[in-house]
């Protein structure tokens, strides 16, 4: 490992005992006092003797290094040796002691649910503590319903709500995509009148609204339209492993209307003279072009995959697969920076455009796609999939080495950007959308299996724990920009204190914040459109590490959520500025705070087994599908097998 890499594996702190290193002394007293020799020694005098002499012998060599200063032997031991390894010892009266002194007797330990937050116990049992966030879940689930019944009100059928002029918009195609991006929440919540109205308004109106429409966005419609689509299909029973909608459309519906709206969409593929797809497609008439300028960007053309893959597999028609899959097997041909890419694509050309390299807008599923789409894929026999995870390792790698910093004066660990032209110059700039790579690190290091399982079961590499410690840190940094301004409520894009980099005056509004100087705001960046980046993060880390910190922090981001962008006729909007109060309102609700922000609150707060990490995948909007099941190969054969 490089000695130049900013976040290296010097900072990791294993709880797995089989790393840790042992003194010298340590060894000795652990085998001779484990060992036959003792059980056979003990029983004559002669051997009691000598036990008494061992222990002299040990207690001079014991005064003889009183003084010294134990040497760290390799570069590994920062924040791996515990306490007790790093102490010289001073007193061998007391240690002598201490060998036959016996041990107290100790109350019985609690398991994690039945600790505090702060991993204390508070004196409230697991059940107290389990009703708690079954009480906060069901704010989130009251959440919902409001956000619903404004759009409802106000805005039926149009793409998105404008709480405050109380009227819809349509600026993602005009294909209602509040409903689609809205269903299947409500089926894991539970909200049967609502799964009623979402699915009757998508059985009567949007198969007339596909063919009708003009030029959508190819990435949008596929990861919101088609994504709720397809997760609506299968919790309503598409696969007759789960049923969560008792009212509604059948699935068949859902899928029906899927096929539809995908086939329309082949042509941004099919139009263009490489595997690059066209960005935008004009759905009436089955036609496809590029975008002004005729540049697409890296992460909507590598974040369609989960998707018409799933297509292919419950369908039987693998042409949806085919197309999605070039996408990602020409992207693994293309040159790289240390596994990273530029953040825009030539569909004309295959090739990437400019130099600019970020993990924000343009850039960021991507990198999300790598992972989930081979753990989509893994177990297909001869699929020669492993390229993706290959290409995610070495891209978590590439961001280590030459993203990833830390802030003054507290060391806040943070993701920056390449900026166009700047031959390697870093900025300390980080887009709220950066927030979801705390949970992709999570994933990809622990395949969605709880961390405790993966240690226990000798799974986890060297690098995988690497990744587990920057997904902490990373999910750290992301709940102080929220905590750090005056609303508790995060910027669009926040920017940190380097050696190279600070402007006074432009902190988040709390003052009271412990990283008011680590974090700087300019005015340009400081809205919050209700993004779930972080939250979805909190949801995974929570699921994996099952640490409560991730739930306390996910209940105060709600709260604030509550406080300051509820809107009482009915949903909730976005902010213009949180860093001053009351904070300024943008006339918007997005759709996706009803797919993604609610959804991953309201799994966080409920229980661990519903929607298991290693069962199902989530697509960049959240949206659920399922690992398993048949997936169909290219030429229509078919493999069985658990993803």
């Amino acid at each position: 490992m490089s000695k130049s890499l900013p976040y290296s594996v010097k900072d990791i702190h294993y709880d797995n005992a089989k790393f840790r290193h042992r003194s010298f002394f340590k060894v000795i007293t652990q085998t001779l006092f484990t060992s036959d020799m003792r059980r056979e020694c003990v029983g004559c005098s002669t051997g009691k003797f000598l036990g008494l002499l061992m222990i002299f012998g040990l207690a001079c060599l014991m005064l003889t290094h009183a003084n010294k200063v134990p040497s760290v032997s390799d570069g590994l031991a920062k924040g791996i040796e515990t306490d007790e390894e790093q102490k010289v010892v001073t007193d061998v009266g007391i240690k002598i002691k201490k060998l036959t002194k016996r041990p107290p007797i100790l109350p019985p330990r609690l398991s994690r649910n039945e600790e505090g937050s702060s991993g204390t116990f508070t004196g409230k049992t697991n059940e107290t503590d389990e009703e708690k966030w079954k009480a906060r879940q069901q704010n989130v689930k009251e959440a919902f319903i409001h956000a619903w019944s404004g759009y409802r009100k106000f805005a039926m059928g149009h793409d998105e709500l404008m709480p405050l002029s109380q009227e819809g918009i349509d600026g993602l195609g005009g294909l209602g995509a509040t409903v689609i991006d809205a269903l299947d929440t409500a089926m894991i919540m539970g909200l049967e009148e609502v799964v009623s109205e979402a699915g009757s308004w998508v059985e009567s109106h949007l198969l007339e609204r596909i063919s009708q429409e003009g030029q959508v966005n190819l990435f949008e419609t596929t990861i919101r339209v088609l994504g709720g689509l397809l997760s609506a299909y299968h919790l309503s029973g598409g696969n007759h492993d789960m049923n969560l909608a008792n009212k509604g459309p059948k699935p068949t519906v859902y899928l029906d209307i899927a096929k539809n709206l995908a086939d329309r969409m082949l042509a941004a593929f099919t139009s263009s003279p490489t595997a690059i797809p066209f960005s935008d497609v004009v759905l009436s008439d089955f036609s496809a072009l590029p975008s002004v300028g005729g540049k697409s960007s890296t992460s909507e053309v590598s974040t369609l995959q989960l998707e018409f893959n799933y297509l292919s597999e419950i369908s039987g028609d693998p042409k949806y697969k085919t197309e999605g899959m070039k996408v990602l097997a020409h992207f693994k041909t293309l040159p790289k920076v240390e596994g990273l890419v530029p953040i825009y694509i030539s569909p004309h050309s295959g090739q990437f455009v400019g130099e600019e390299i970020r993990l924000g807008s343009r850039g960021d599923s991507y990198y999300e796609y790598l992972i989930k789409v081979w753990l989509q894929l893994r177990s297909i026999q001869d699929g020669n999939f492993t390229y993706l995870y290959d290409m995610h390792e070495e891209a978590m790698r590439g961001v280590r080495h030459l993203l990833v910093q830390k802030t003054i004066p507290n060391e806040l660990v943070f993701v920056g950007e390449l900026p166009r032209g700047s031959n390697g110059t870093f900025s300390p700039k980080m887009d709220h959308l950066v927030c979801f790579l705390p949970g992709t690190l999570a994933l990809g290091a622990t395949k969605g299996i709880t961390k405790e399982k993966a240690m226990k079961d000798n799974l986890l590499t060297f690098e995988d724990l690497e990744n587990l410690r920057l997904a902490e840190d990373l999910a750290k940094t992301c709940f102080e920009m929220y905590s750090v301004t005056a609303t508790g409520l995060a910027p669009e894009i926040a920017y940190f204190h380097t050696k190279v980099y600070f402007e006074s005056g432009l902190d988040g509004g709390n003052k009271s914040s412990e990283y008011i100087n680590d974090i700087v705001i300019k005015p340009a960046d400081r809205h919050n459109l209700l993004r779930p980046e972080t939250v979805e993060s909190l949801f995974v880390l929570y699921r994996i590490t099952q640490d409560p910190k991730y739930r306390e922090w996910g209940w105060q981001i709600f709260e604030s959520f509550e406080k300051y962008t509820k809107v009482d006729s009915g949903g909730y909007t976005s902010l213009d500025d949180v860093t001053t109060l009351p904070p300024r309102r943008r006339d918007k609700m997005e759709t996706f705070f009803l797919a993604e922000t609610l959804k991953y609150l309201y799994l966080l707060f409920g229980d661990r087994s519903v929607m298991p990490l290693d069962k199902f995948v989530f697509n960049t909007e959240a949206h659920p599908l399922p690992l398993g099941g048949a997936i169909y190969l290219e030429g229509g054969s078919t493999m069985k097998g658990s993803m």
